[in-house]
């Protein structure tokens, strides 16, 4: 009798214990929905659509975050921005503003909104009040991929799929890296010189995750715009699609902007 109650309070106990580490694996496995009520409106660069942003929106609603990725017309900066305030607009409750590449020109004008309580640039243009990428840009030496530019007769322009496959995403895999220079949307030429009015930096806290191995904005010019808007900054080693190709580091970025917004 003794020898089986022994055996049955061995077995509860080998049962308890698997439970117990199911239970924290599941509770590893699944990260706490402590941001519900926050959102993150995602505004996409030049060439690119909402959907660049597929592999960091997951990441962002295990934490209970409401995620938006806006599709901007990439026709001007005003109509960016329009697209921008107004998915803005629709949010309930702070905003966290994140741009990718040129999109950083649309968060700094669209970012003075009530609703934007911090800004997140992801190798982006963070330009000044008055400023234009040509502006910031006027200075430096034509990077390689400026050849490989092609204009429509509308004045949109796209990248040549050399200059993809090497400049722009060149750290992702090859089928994927064709893909993006198959589908790239057109860029209209006159945003590279149309300025912000007001550069909401000013006012907002500001995150800028650094892409090191960037061929299309040096990460040095990277570095010394976020110097300049006093960002929080995250340096990871990546090409200019750090949200593809680095996306767990880009979303705890966001994350932490959106933990610290009031």
């Amino acid at each position: 009798m003794i020898t089986l109650l022994k055996r049955l309070f061995g077995a509860a106990m080998l049962f308890g214990g698997l439970f117990a580490v199911q239970a924290l694996q599941v509770s590893h496995a699944a990260p706490p929905q402590d941001l519900k009520g926050k959102n993150v409106v995602l505004v996409h660069g030049a060439f690119a659509d909402g959907s660049s942003w597929d592999k960091v929106i997951p990441l962002l609603e295990e934490h209970g975050l409401h995620v938006v990725s806006v599709q901007n017309p990439l026709s001007s900066l005003a109509d960016d921005v329009a697209a921008t305030r107004r998915a803005v607009d629709q949010q309930a409750g702070p905003v966290v503003l994140v741009g990718h590449s040129w999109a950083g020109v649309v968060i700094s004008e669209a970012g003075n909104d009530e609703k934007v309580k911090s800004l997140v640039y992801v190798a982006a243009f963070a330009p000044d009040t008055g400023q234009s990428i040509e502006d910031i840009t006027k200075d430096k030496p034509a990077p390689a991929w400026a050849s490989e530019l092609r204009k429509d007769s509308a004045g949109y322009l796209t990248l040549s799929t050399k200059a993809v496959l090497a400049d722009f995403a060149p750290d992702l895999p090859l089928p994927q890296r064709r893909l993006i220079a198959a589908t790239q949307v057109p860029w209209a030429s006159g945003c590279i010189a149309e300025k912000v009015t007001a550069a909401a930096w000013h006012d907002k806290p500001s995150y800028f995750v650094v892409a090191a191995k960037d061929q299309m904005i040096d990460p040095k010019l990277q570095q010394a715009m976020a110097k300049n808007i006093g960002a929080h900054v995250t340096t990871v080693d990546s090409s200019h699609v750090a949200m593809l190709s680095q996306p767990r580091a880009v979303a705890e970025t966001i994350i932490a902007a959106a933990k610290a917004a009031q």
